[in-house]
């Protein structure tokens, strides 16, 4: 199978995990005493951010497809955007779990660091579409 469709069901699969993150925020919403008000904040972003980008994610991969990137350049373009899906989502929930509402934590630097990584995935991808 093509990197470009073995990383498409990768992201496909992983859309699964939002839907049961979905279920979750709503049991938490829904519960007594569930998640404080900046919890609730950074699951929403997170879960949000996850779902987003992985649809995002099907786009990128059916462009990397028509670049004229080396088998082995589509597979680090394309599991660098995953990473950074999941380490930008991700340092959402570390926060929420980790950090203190108002202050920087392990979980906003992860956070930062997916959205880099998804920036160079994006950029490379640009790249290989215009010389394509």
């Amino acid at each position: 199978m093509e990197p470009t469709q073995t990383l498409a069901v990768i992201a496909l699969a992983s859309l699964v995990t939002v839907e049961y993150g979905g279920w979750a925020l709503l049991s938490f919403l829904t519960a007594r005493e569930g998640l404080t008000g900046a919890q609730k904040q950074f699951f929403r972003a997170g879960h949000a951010h996850a779902g987003v980008l992985l649809v995002l994610s099907l786009v990128y991969f059916r462009y990397l497809a028509d670049t004229d990137f080396s088998r082995a350049t589509r597979w680090v373009s394309g599991l660098v955007l995953l990473a950074g899906i999941l380490v930008q989502s991700g340092g959402f929930f570390v926060h929420l779990a980790y950090g203190a509402p108002e202050s920087p934590s392990l979980g906003t630097r992860l956070t930062r660091l997916g959205a880099l990584l998804i920036a160079v995935a994006l950029v490379t991808l640009a790249i290989g579409v215009a010389r394509a």
